[in-house]
């Protein structure tokens, strides 16, 4: 039997313990474009998968598969380019979104915000559409209706499962697998509108490194990486946060202190929120009185401001995200 063409990519995987290397980044991308386009069989698919995870993903591979999903997107009939490309793909974790609520005071200031990412089932919580829905926010069907959105509000939501199906399969098989794959990286970094500046949150430190190589090997002017809460790009006001940066191909890191004075990590914890997917938009409308997560939301906007260009200090930012906040219309996200 004839060889598969998508063996030698396993091979290279798959060798013994002082044979098997690294693809090299036009080697990644040939091998994501034929999974996405359903050109690898399921077994092939799956040792692929593994061999990576228990290799772990260089940043030259996970560009390549960026590379790859990006072109198996349908661009817009009339292109808007959003200033902010925000994921949202931490699929696991049990913290209310307060995140949503910085994207919308960013847009209030007119910056165009693309938020994308899961829609949960089978995968987990994934509480961010939720809580836009409470917001009166429908996610977009398409990157068509994405740029409209952005257009006339400055914001747009659109799930992964309608801009990049193939992908989404993607995310289905890890209840098949066990694991997270590559595929819960490298679809943070997509960006398909390909705004001129990102912000991401990882989950574990050691991340951020590779997403700053991520972003200078596919030429993202700007990014903000930071590990969030519960792997979402929302900042703790009570502690202080290392951000990793990328601006014109050069990474480096910022340090944001606390926000709060008084430590309050053993009085307030984020995994024992009441997750009622309306707090986000009672805390908008005044209706909620919760400190912590109103601070939440000022410092994550902050590192927003700051990553697109519109503040040039940490002090300014935050100034600047709190002044947003004092002065937002109660009423205008009201259910």
């Amino acid at each position: 039997m004839q060889e598969h063409p998508f063996a030698e990519y396993t091979r290279a995987l798959g060798k013994g313990p002082k044979l098997f290397r690294d693809l090299e980044e036009h080697e990644a991308e040939a091998a994501m474009a034929m999974v996405l386009r359903g050109k690898v069989d399921p077994i092939q698919l799956g040792a692929f998968l593994l061999l990576l995870r228990r290799k772990g993903e260089t940043g030259a591979e996970l560009a390549g598969f960026v590379r790859a999903a990006k072109s198996v997107l349908t661009p817009p009939d009339d292109a808007v380019v959003p200033d902010l490309d925000w994921p949202s793909y931490a699929d696991r974790h049990r913290q209310q979104p307060w995140f949503v609520l910085s994207a919308l005071l960013l847009a209030s200031e007119g910056v165009k915000v693309l938020m994308h990412g899961i829609d949960g089932g089978s995968e987990g919580y994934a509480p961010t559409p939720a809580a836009l829905a409470r917001l009166g926010i429908k996610p977009c069907g398409s990157l068509t209706e994405a740029a409209a959105s952005l257009r006339s509000s400055s914001f747009a939501y659109i799930r992964l499962p309608d801009f990049c199906p193939e992908l989404e399969r993607l995310f289905q098989l890890r209840p098949l697998l066990g694991v997270r794959t590559a595929v819960n990286t490298f679809a943070r970094d997509i960006n398909p509108l390909g705004a001129p500046a990102q912000i991401q949150s990882v989950f574990h430190p050691p991340y951020r490194p590779l997403h700053q190589e991520i972003a200078i090997r596919l030429g993202q002017p700007r990014a903000a990486i930071f590990k969030g809460i519960g792997g979402e790009a929302q900042r703790s006001p009570l502690k202080e946060c290392t951000v990793a940066t990328v601006i014109d191909g050069e990474a480096a890191e910022e340090f944001w202190a606390p926000r709060l004075a008084e430590r309050m990590e053993t009085t307030y914890q984020w995994r024992a929120e009441d997750l009622d997917p309306s707090h986000p938009a009672s805390l908008w409308a005044g209706e909620l009185d919760n400190p912590v997560a109103e601070q939440a939301v000022i410092a994550t906007a902050a590192i927003g401001l700051k990553a697109v260009g519109r503040a040039g200090s940490i002090e300014q930012a935050e100034e600047m995200a709190e002044s947003l906040w004092r002065s937002r219309s109660l009423t205008r996200f009201r259910e």
